[in-house]
């Protein structure tokens, strides 16, 4: 339902505070199989792709940041407030609770991992 579909888009640059709010949201959630900047450079899952992999390889980043939530396989522990589960399936795990702004807030520290 494109209503449930989060386009979190930040109006103008970010705040320092935002970027500084989605890298520890980054390293708390996303590490555990992301490689997060230089957070953890031997860390993550192998198969997974880094997070400054995704920002410098591809060009819908923005988005795919945006609503990773619904892209598989992060329906099996993502909870977003306020955005129905796009799946009726349980959670394989304790789910990871985040608002909207999070996901802004991530994707901004996600901006900063961009090559200039």
């Amino acid at each position: 339902i494109l209503s449930a579909c989060l386009v979190a888009t930040v109006a103008g640059p970010s705040t320092a505070n935002e970027v500084l709010k989605g890298k520890k949201l980054a390293q708390t959630h996303c590490a555990r199989c992301h490689v997060v900047g230089d957070f953890n450079p031997h860390g993550g899952i192998s198969s997974t792709p880094s997070l400054q992999l995704i920002v410098n390889a591809l060009k819908d980043w923005k988005e795919r940041y945006n609503t990773f939530y619904k892209r598989p396989p992060h329906p099996a522990v993502i909870k977003v407030e306020g955005i129905k589960k796009p799946n009726d399936l349980p959670y394989n795990a304790a789910p990871i609770t985040l608002t909207r702004k999070d996901i802004q807030n991530i994707t901004a520290y996600a901006e900063t991992l961009k090559k200039k």
